[in-house]
């Protein structure tokens, strides 16, 4: 019987065989003193009805929780990685089913032959005869390696499968997850590069981080005088870390990203003007804020954060662009730690600029 290959994405065509190598489902690394449990995704004792087994390849058991910055979603855009080249993961493995649930899928594939049939990658599906082959009898018709009897009934741990980000979908190196409907060992991670490491995880949550959509304060605000300069900061209060947990219990793996504002640049939007510093980037206080807030009388003074433009805009206002970098760290399950690139937030204003000299009150 011949596999049952779902359509292809976009730009990405799949065409993995059943031949193709496939590692050792008996390769593993321990978890240290993490305690996993059996999968919970679904009764033991039931069939796999409503479990990631019968999922989309998209489908994932990975929980994603803001733990702190405000609620997730709150900003127009999320972060972008300062590293164009950083991307989170295209795919991991995942645990989908025990194996009295891939018995029970197989058993309804059996009365409904020619429906159902079961995915063992994110991309292809098996009928009845294959899946009885290499779970129930143990045999091997495909020459792929692996084979399991009955089921592995009775033993400690779960079958797993490729799960696919939704977000690279259409990426090729969503492709690199394709090995087949495999075991492993309760307390145990796959000994393989797409196994949801905490390291994988914090990928994962960088990709789900929402930082508050953050205006700098400005003095002047959106209107300003050639030559008269204008004052920037932003106050501790709305200037916090952001954490993001992604965990997935199946698995007994977590890992918490946090991203930790610490500078401030400035782009006035036109040549004509000069920034202060003259970098253009307002570092972190000691009390966490940005800049100096603009107080009565300080309109002759050079702030320490701000902008002086040099030429009046005629008609279209300048656009002042003010980009928050995050520090991105994690940390996770078993002690591990680590570091992501910096990630980036921008916000625009439009700012008119007069020829009028005044002074601010």
């Amino acid at each position: 019987m011949q596999p049952m290959r779902l359509g292809a994405r976009s730009g990405v065509l799949v065409t993995i065989s059943l031949c193709a190598v496939v590692l050792s489902s008996t390769a593993a690394y321990a978890l240290g003193d993490e305690e996993i449990e059996p999968s919970s995704s679904g009764d033991a004792s039931g069939d796999a009805s409503g479990t990631t087994l019968t999922a989309s390849a998209t489908t994932t058991g990975i929980k994603v929780k803001q733990v702190s910055g405000g609620t997730s979603g709150g900003s127009t855009k999320s972060l972008a990685p300062v590293d164009p080249n950083w991307e989170p993961p295209a795919c991991w493995y995942e645990p989908v089913a025990t194996s009295q649930q891939l018995k029970s899928a197989v058993d309804r594939l059996k009365k409904n032959p020619n429906e159902n049939l079961v995915p063992v990658t994110p991309t292809l599906s098996w009928g009845e005869e294959l899946m009885v082959d290499h779970y129930e009898k143990g045999q091997d018709n495909t020459d792929s390696g692996f084979s399991y009897k009955n089921y592995n009934l009775g033993k400690k741990g779960n079958f797993w499968r490729g799960v696919i980000n939704k977000n690279r979908e259409d990426d090729p190196e969503s492709a690199a997850c394709e090995r087949n409907l495999f075991w492993q060992n309760a307390n145990t991670l796959p000994d393989d590069d797409h196994a949801p490491t905490p390291d994988i995880l914090a990928g994962y949550a960088y990709d789900k981080i929402n930082v508050p959509q953050t205006e700098v304060e400005l003095k002047p605000a959106a209107r300003s005088t050639v030559n008269l300069p204008t004052w920037v900061w932003l106050d501790k209060a709305a200037f916090k870390e952001v954490r993001v947990r992604a965990e997935l219990p199946d698995a007994g793996v977590w890992a918490e990203t946090t991203a930790k504002p610490v500078a401030l640049h400035l782009n006035p939007g036109t040549e004509d003007a000069e920034t202060y510093p003259a970098s253009g980037d307002c570092a972190i206080n000691d009390d966490g804020s940005i800049g100096t807030p603009y107080t009565k009388g300080d309109a002759s003074r050079t702030p320490p954060c701000g902008i002086r433009y040099l030429r009046a805009t005629n008609g279209t206002p300048y656009q002042l662009k003010a980009s928050i970098t995050w520090q991105i760290s994690w940390e996770g399950s078993g002690g591990a730690q680590g570091d992501l690139p910096d990630g980036t937030f921008e916000t625009t204003q439009a700012m008119t600029v007069r020829e009028i000299q005044s002074v601010n009150r």
